[in-house]
């Protein structure tokens, strides 16, 4: 992770784009946190961070889970095609 102030982001966003595709970017107004800059190798990158924090995603994963442990899962053998 690398910290950087918000001045010099907004003079170069263009490399500290290409450089938070690799690690988290953490933006500093006055030498304290004020953002993240996350970057993406590819689309399918940007899809999976969506997917990962996404409200209704995560809520279907969480119910499905409880499904799973309240003993009402199904199996995906048991699931026809």
């Amino acid at each position: 992770m690398r910290t950087v102030a918000l001045a010099k982001v907004e003079d170069e966003l263009s490399r500290y784009l290409r450089l938070a595709s690799a690690e988290e970017i953490v933006i500093t107004r006055h030498g304290r946190p004020a953002g993240v800059l996350i970057g993406f190798e590819d689309e399918e990158a940007w899809f999976d961070h969506r997917l990962e924090h996404h409200p209704e995603f995560l809520q279907h994963v969480a119910d499905a889970r409880e499904a799973i442990r309240a003993g009402r899962g199904v199996r995906l053998e048991d699931v026809s095609r």
